[in-house]
């Protein structure tokens, strides 16, 4: 374990291969799959990622080709990636991929180019194919769609839509007016799409209001999931790795016990309720105690702060963070909730208080999380329990 810890960077949390964890650089939009800011900068036109992604590492060893896993994902084999895309700015830097802004050079389509060296993957080939095997089932207007698949002799790169809306907690922040009602919409959309991703058998492992992006800077834009690092195809009805994010996580992932879809409606009502009052249902500074509180599943609908709010959208929190996972609403149940299909969201504006409490209670939150991390294995590590984590990735992946 401590290993793995050493191998941490801020900013980072528990997830695999996928870029959670890019810095938003000036002027520039947020790739399909960033998340809470990271390491990252801004590069110039013209830039080889190539030669970027190819770091100062030891030179791959002969061998088997560490792709060689990876044969599912329709790759299109190529000799240099600037055959097909004209890179331009780079959008931010992961622990082992970097990702820039690019132009197809027919079609002039913009994408987010994610960039892996293959040295990177050894070892690491079943987490790239499990993303890639998950994006290539997955169509929906709310979700982040991986386009292309691209292998050069040293590289594997990932074309992803480019979403330029911005965070959802950001766009929250920077409006004047936000109701109840608004936050029903939005939760409307995220339900929709992951009731799609449940029909399909694809359990995220990963919700949170960073994996939310807007797709476009205009009022009307939809809100998209983005980042599938952790999302598993759900083959056997149940799962058994420690995966997430601390805050968002399942009571039952916290107790080892064998999760499902649940864990995701549970992520939903944190969400859910941090956008009705702009701070989360269960905090400490202590993590021991951060933990006991998901697990205990006791949180209190504060006054002042939820004196505005409907019953019904108190009800719809209540019935997603339900300790039980068997009594959690699904998402069907979810979606037929009066405050989601109804018209029982109020219309009185919340902004003040919800921008202002989001400033407080998140602004701090970006150095916390690779510590939070820790203490999320460590919790699981003195539960006498087997965490499956890949040596050295940051905060490890899921592996079942």
């Amino acid at each position: 374990m401590e290993g793995t810890q050493a191998s941490w960077q801020p900013g980072w949390e528990i997830q695999s291969l996928s870029l959670v964890g890019f810095q938003k650089s000036p002027q520039l939009p947020y790739m399909a799959g960033s998340g809470p800011r990271g390491g990252g900068g801004a590069g110039g036109r013209g830039t080889d990622p190539e030669r970027s992604c190819r770091g100062s590492g030891p030179a791959l060893l002969p061998g088997p080709d560490p792709l060689a896993m990876l044969g599912k994902c329709r790759r299109k084999p190529i000799e240099e990636i600037g055959s097909i895309y004209d890179i331009q700015e780079k959008l931010g830097a992961g622990a082992f991929s970097e990702v820039f802004l690019a132009q197809e050079r027919g079609s002039q389509r913009l994408v987010a180019l994610k960039c892996i060296p293959k040295k990177a993957l050894q070892g690491k080939e079943v987490a790239v194919e499990n993303e890639i095997a998950v994006l290539r089932k997955i169509k929906h207007d709310n979700i982040v769609a991986l386009e292309d698949v691209y292998e050069t002799p040293t590289h594997l790169y990932l074309a992803m839509q480019l979403v330029t809306g911005g965070e959802l907690f950001d766009r929250i922040v920077e409006r004047g007016h936000y109701t109840e009602r608004d936050a029903s919409h939005l939760i409307h959309q995220v339900l929709e799409a992951m009731h799609y991703l449940h029909q399909l058998g694809i359990v995220h492992r990963d919700l949170k209001p960073e994996n939310l992006l807007y797709a476009t800077p205009f009022e009307d834009a939809k809100i998209m999931i983005t980042d599938f690092g952790l999302s598993k195809i759900q083959s056997d009805g149940v799962m058994a790795t420690a995966c997430g994010t601390p805050g968002y996580v399942a009571p039952e992932l916290l107790q080892q016990k064998p999760y499902g879809k649940a864990v995701d409606i549970w992520a939903l009502g944190v969400i859910s309720y941090i956008l009705l009052c702009g701070y989360p249902p269960f905090y400490d500074e202590n993590d021991s105690e951060l933990f006991a509180q998901i697990l205990k599943g006791e949180f209190e609908f504060d006054s002042p702060y939820w004196d505005d709010i409907s019953d019904s959208a108190k009800d719809f929190i209540q019935q997603l963070l339900q300790r039980d996972p068997e009594k959690r609403y699904t998402c069907e149940q979810a979606l037929q909730h009066p405050w989601i299909s109804g018209d029982t969201a109020l219309d009185k504006n919340i902004h003040g208080s919800v921008s202002e409490q989001i400033q407080k209670n998140f602004a701090r939150t970006q150095w916390k999380r690779a510590f939070n991390a820790t203490s999320f294995l460590r919790h699981i590590a003195r539960m006498g329990t087997g965490l499956e984590a890949e040596e050295g990735a940051p905060g490890g992946p899921c592996g079942d």
